[in-house]
This record gives structure tokens, sequence and C-alpha cells, in this order.
């Protein structure tokens, strides 16, 4: 196809202006890794390239935030039951009273942080590894609107929890105590509006930052510091291209970090569009347009190979957008972007995982089921509509899937279909809502369904 530029270039009244590259050390470190684990870490590059691809990592012990230390829905854990009983796996414990909600526990430093809505109040606690609650903090008020519950998850780092609640505001707490630190109200601050179903991005934090979708009059994107939550940039914000005397708000999607080259850069999402920042300075570097029927993106940017996949419902399906070096050949200039191939998957918020030259997601409204995807192409290699969509997990060759219905899946990805290695009801999701991802950690697995959260033993025996 024609290489082409797709830099977002902003016109308006407003006028606001291949392949990992190993070391030996590196190699020595990763040489007990299989190679769906290795492709999995979302590393790659054009062959002889500088300017390589690197999906950034947490440095935190355990899954210290939204699906796991990449963000990617990918665990390492090995030595994992291959089959499951009729039953299920043994449950260790179950623990109620955390309160309504869709988001996902994480767990690090031996404890366990899960949010929840109680009365009028939007819930942050902490549990032990036996689920009894250790300490409970509250960041703001519950969303009652659509689907009422918590949306996001915390981020744990250094020491501390970020969070930012349905209704815009940020917080910092201890993590040993709950006890705040600080707190940004980035809708008031940057004169952003919420959205239907409520903001739900699970925020992004590295050893500066913690960075935010404000989607607000005064920026897209904001840049607060971790330890004090001052800001440190704001991007410009992104019109509304259907009215340009508006502003884009934010999305539902959570976003990834990146390196490419020398350059570390945001990818997320506005309410209609992907978009790339880098996260140095806050310059936007483009936009890629995603409108839907509903104005919903919900979907994490998957990374592989040299760019990211990105899928949504109710409008143009999947999408692998390759990244471009800057056309200047000058490494601080702005990074382009192309369309290279499309796909029928059109995931909504169950993510999507990457192993090895293929992609595992379910389908949203057209299609039924999960498929697997050619992630050199965007080609459906094979389909199963029997499972209804939900939430994915890869951990040990096989997928983790938790449908919306309440029915959990141990699925292993072969040649030509999916071979069912487990499957049991782990809620009665009447209203299709057992929406929280499934999560692995030390040979267990931990499920979530509004109030109740659960932990099974998943570890082979010796």
């Amino acid at each position: 196809m024609t290489r082409k530029r797709l830099i977002h270039v902003i016109r308006c009244p407003l006028s606001f202006t291949g392949f990992l590259v190993f070391s030996f050390i590196a190699w020595t470190t990763l040489g007990e890794m299989n190679e769906p684990s290795l492709r999995a870490l979302g590393s790659s590059s054009a062959e002889g390239s500088s300017w390589t691809l690197k999906l950034l990592r947490s440095p935190e012990p355990g899954w210290p935030q939204f699906r796991g230390p990449g963000r990617d829905g990918i665990s390492l854990e090995t030595g994992l039951l291959g089959n499951w009983p009729d039953s299920g796996p043994d449950q260790i414990w179950s623990a109620t009273g955390i309160g309504h909600g869709f988001s996902s526990p994480v767990l690090s430093g031996g404890r366990l942080y899960v949010t929840g809505d109680i009365q009028s109040e939007l819930h942050i606690q902490a549990l032990d590894m036996q689920g009894k609650l250790l300490w409970r903090a509250t960041n703001g008020t519950a969303w009652v609107g659509p689907y009422p519950g918590a949306r996001s998850s915390v981020t744990v780092s250094s020491g501390k929890l970020y969070h930012q609640n349905a209704h815009g505001r940020v917080v910092c707490l201890n993590a040993s105590t709950g006890q705040d630190i600080w707190s940004v109200h980035v809708l008031k601050q940057f004169g952003g509006e919420n959205i239907t179903w409520g903001l739900s991005e699970c925020l992004a934090v590295d050893e500066r930052a913690v960075y935010v979708t404000a989607g607000g009059k005064e920026a897209l994107v904001v840049a607060l510091d971790k330890h004090t939550g001052t800001l440190l940039w704001k991007s410009d914000p992104l019109p509304d291209d259907r009215d340009p005397e508006k502003i884009e708000t934010a999305s539902y999607v959570s976003p990834v970090l990146v390196h490419f080259g020398n350059r570390k850069l945001l990818i997320g999402c506005s309410l209609r569009h992907l978009y790339c920042v880098d996260a140095e300075t806050g310059k936007l570097q483009w936009t890629q347009p995603r409108p839907t029927n509903y104005s919903v993106l919900a979907m994490m940017p998957v990374v592989l190979n040299d760019g990211v996949f990105f899928t949504a419902p109710h409008g143009k399906p999947g999408i692998f957008y390759r990244l471009l070096p800057p056309e200047s050949g000058d490494e601080s200039g702005t990074v382009g972007v192309e369309e290279a191939w499309s796909s029928r998957l059109d995931t909504c918020q169950g993510g999507v995982v990457h192993v090895g030259d293929r992609l595992y997601g379910s389908f949203y409204p057209g299609r039924k089921g999960w498929a697997a995807i050619d992630a050199r192409t965007g080609e459906v290699l094979y389909e199963e509509p029997g499972f209804v969509k939900g939430a994915v997990l890869y951990a040990d060759q096989r997928l983790y899937a938790l449908s919306e219905e309440g029915w959990m899946l141990l699925l292993e990805p072969g040649v030509s279909r999916f071979d069912v290695r487990g499957k049991f009801r782990f809620i009665e999701a009447t209203d299709r809502d057992a929406w929280a991802h499934p999560v692995i950690l030390d040979g267990k697995m931990y499920l979530r369904y509004h109030d109740r959260l659960t932990c099974f033993s998943i570890q082979e025996t010796q």
C-alpha cells in the first residue's frame, strides 16, 4: 500500500496551536521464557532499524495494574492446571462487602486492592491474601448513572496507589495505610465533561508521572507529578470534528506506554479518536478517527510488531496502526502512523491478547463468540460462536475467558480451533454484566463479580 502519513493537524476556530533486539545480558535474563512469552512482551522492530517499538512494563512486583504488569492481559505464570474438573478449580476463599463495581483486583506487595461503590461513596480497599480487610479509603462519590458501580482499578507504584473515580477525581494514597497524599479533580481543573457511562480509565503511571486523559477545554491529556499531583505538562485540547466549537472528551480506554526509538509515547483514546502523545512533553503526535454509533471506545490498544492493534464496536472494527519514524529523520520530530491492515474483530471492553503470531479476543455485536486472528494480516483463522463474549487473560499456553454471563472458560488455542480444558459457572450474571477481568498470580486465579471476590487454586500439584 502507499505509504501515507496520517499526522493529525488541528485547523479550527479555537486556534490551539519487527522483533525485540536483545543484548547478551537481556537474552540470558529472558532465556527461560518461551517464544509466545517473549512475543507477549510487546516489543518489535523493523530489521536493522533503530526505531524499535517496546511496550513498557511496570517494575512493580505482582499484578500492579489493570491487565497486569504490561497492561496486556499476559501472565508469565507456569505450572498451572492443564484441565479443570467439571466443578472448576478449588476455591480457596471468597470475600464479600467490597461494593458494587466492574473493576478488577490489583495485587502487589502481599496485598490485594479493589474498588467498589458502597452506598454514596467510591471505596478503595486493601485486603490481605486471605481476603481479610486491612483498610478502607474513599475517593469521592459513587457512580449512580447507567450501570452503577465502580469503574477503574487502582495502579500501584512506589508504595502508592493511584485511582480516578467515575467523575474525574484522581487520588494518590499511601498503599500501606490508605491515607490521602494528594488529589486533583481533572474535569474541573481542565474544563472537561463526563461521558455517558462514567470515566473508566485505569491510570498509567511511570517513574515520574501519572497520565490522565482529561478531555477538557484546557487539555486532551495531562501529566501529573506522581509525588505531589502538580501539573508537569498538558497537551493541546482536541476539537470535536463534528462541531469545532466543542472539544472531544475522554473515552473509556486505559492507555499504554511504549518506547519507540528513543521516545516515550502514550497511546490512548479520546471519545472518537485514537491518539499518541509524547510522554515527556505532551506534544500530540497523531490521531486516528474511530467513530462509533454510540461513541464507545473501551478496548486497550494492543502493542505488537511495529504498531498497535485497536478495535471498536458499532463502527470500523479492528485496525492495525503501524508507527512511522519522523519523516525529517530528526529523532525529536513528529512520529507518524499508517493503517496497515484491518480485521473483522470488534472487541469492546473485554480486551485482546497477543501471543506469538496470533491475537485472541471476542466479537462484540455483529458476530458471536471468540476468534483467533493472524497478527500479521488480521485474517480470522478460526472462531467459536458457541461461547459468549467476555474478558480474556493468557497464561501458560491457555486462555482464561470470563464470559459476561458468568461462565469461566479455560481454552487451549490450537492450530485450527479452541479446545475447552475447563468450564464452570462462576456467577449467575442475569444482566450479562460480569465484566471484571480475571487476574492470575502465584498459582491463584481471582474473579470478581460486584460485591463478591473469589480466589481459586489453579497451580498444578506436584
